[in-house]
């Protein structure tokens, strides 16, 4: 499940849905957008700039158990990629089932390494 959280109005946030992605809106959505005014969220997660009231750019894959398995934040002229977030969440759902190591930039297909002395030097030999 994804959810997104701003520290913005709910108004602010039908007026982002509401502008396409063309001319700098977010367009439609399919995933539920929190308007944290009382900044409870951002602060609970250490995403606010409280000096400020506006929080950075945090990024948090936590997964079915709750565990929380990876944590991303930008300064807030820096974006965030949808793609590599993807990418963490495969990656984990593979490890998870299959107890092999993703290594970095690794894809859904690409090889993995076995978490065996021997079998990790097979993996690194054919780099």
């Amino acid at each position: 499940e994804v959810i997104a959280a701003s520290t913005d109005s709910h108004f602010s946030h039908l007026a982002w849905i509401n502008t396409p992605r063309k001319q700098g809106g977010l367009g439609s959505m399919n995933i539920p957008l929190v308007a944290d005014l009382t900044q409870s969220i951002s602060r609970d997660y250490g995403v606010l700039k409280e000096e400020e009231g506006i929080a950075y750019r945090g990024l948090f894959v936590i997964d079915d158990k709750g565990i929380l398995r990876q944590i991303t934040i930008n300064d807030l002229p820096v974006g965030r990629s949808v793609d590599e977030t993807l990418r963490l969440v495969q990656a984990f759902q593979h490890t998870d089932k299959y107890g092999e190591v993703c290594p970095a930039g690794w894809k859904p297909g690409s090889d993995t390494i076995v978490p065996d002395v021997q079998k990790s030097k097979e993996f690194f030999s054919k780099q």
